[in-house]
């Protein structure tokens, strides 16, 4: 994971940011399991990738959109938590734009549109290569607690 690989220098924001999703990916079976790679986190931003598998392929032989709904679902779990706050998705939709196949690499790149009391908006835009495979919306809702501990922070 690269913390602040875009901006080329960690802020204070995103060494939290790598913090919570090292937490965060030591625990998520789920992500790891598919195959997922967390590439880097920020505040409000996070990228993962993720390779189709033959496991992932439908009946029509491109990817189940699941799969890419799971990959832009984990993006935007380590965005809207990445000020340690625990946040969960209140609702997210998608509109697939193409179909992925056996063997691409896919791209979720997860960004903040706009945070309101404790809720926020979050856009993810999942891609192979330069091509958009998929738009993801996720609307976010702040719960109690943190996923380090306060100390740490």
């Amino acid at each position: 994971m690269e913390a602040g690989r875009e901006s080329g220098r960690e802020s204070g924001g995103d060494d939290l940011a790598a913090r919570v999703a090292a937490a965060m990916w030591a625990d998520d079976t789920a992500s790891a399991g598919l195959g997922m790679r967390l590439l880097s986190v920020g505040e409000g931003t996070a990228r993962v990738e993720m390779t189709v598998r033959d496991d992932m392929v439908n009946g029509h032989g491109i990817a189940h959109g699941g799969f890419v709904f799971t990959l832009a679902d984990s993006a935007f779990a380590f965005a809207c938590n990445s000020r340690n706050r625990v946040t969960v998705a209140q609702a997210c939709d998608i509109v697939f734009v193409a179909p992925a196949r056996r063997g691409d690499l896919l791209l979720a790149d997860a960004r903040e549109r706009t945070t309101f009391g404790r809720n926020a908006i979050y856009d993810i835009t999942v891609t192979r290569g330069d091509e958009v495979i998929a738009e993801f919306r996720g609307r976010s809702r702040e719960l109690s607690g943190t996923i380090i501990p306060t100390e740490e922070t």
